[in-house]
């Protein structure tokens, strides 16, 4: 059973506030590929026993739930990212929060407050509250998880297919073995954040 709940919405609710969003995002630590965000508005009410932090899910389970969430004509969702190049210039922390503020000014309709995943993002443009561990307190910023993570490891997967041999389809761009092994072998590729420390060595030692 998962244990978030509409609790901290419903407290917020009960504050005389509506448009409640819940926002996370995912790819924060890969070597490779964007970092994206999402933000959701659930009805209220909503339950799901399955929905919790999206990394306590299988793939399979969180593509189910994202589908679900998607098919809901009640569950409104906005998603964005920060490219390669933006998180190699800004840095991947104001890489994420700029993906989170895409996200949330994507909505339909702007929210009177945003449930944030982890900690406050500075400048952000509507009134926030911050909660750390959130994806697994808050129905809706697990729901902004799963979003995130989904729709990145789908387009991980599909640039899998132009850029082969770094299996990029498996483990969507975190170092592991067979990725840094694919690394030292081929060197980076565009998809690669040039200033992170296993790509930044081997962008220097390929350009000997």
């Amino acid at each position: 059973m998962s244990l978030c709940t509409l609790e901290l919405e419903n407290a917020l609710r009960a504050e005389g506030k509506v448009r409640i969003a819940g926002v996370d995002e995912a790819g924060r630590g890969p070597l490779a590929g964007p970092v994206f965000a999402a933000a959701v508005y659930l009805p209220i009410g909503f339950e799901h026993s399955l929905l919790n932090d999206s990394k306590k899910l299988s793939a399979l389970r969180r593509d189910a739930i994202y589908d679900e969430l998607a098919a809901n004509p009640d569950v409104i969702i906005s998603s964005a990212r920060s490219s390669v190049e933006e998180i190699d210039t800004l840095n991947i922390l104001r890489a994420t929060h700029l993906a989170m503020k895409r996200a949330v000014l994507s909505l339909e309709l702007e929210p009177d407050i945003a449930l944030i995943d982890g900690l406050e993002v500075r400048g952000f443009p509507f009134p926030q509250k911050a909660v750390v561990g959130g994806d697994g307190l808050s129905l809706s910023i697990a729901a902004a998880s799963i979003v995130a993570k989904v729709e990145r490891d789908r387009y991980m997967i599909e640039k899998a297919k132009k850029y082969p041999g770094y299996g990029f389809e498996k483990h969507k761009g975190y170092g592991t073995r067979q990725h840094m092994e694919a690394l030292r072998s081929q060197g980076p590729c565009p998809l690669h954040r040039k200033t992170f420390a296993p790509v930044a060595q081997l962008v220097f030692d390929f350009a000997d």
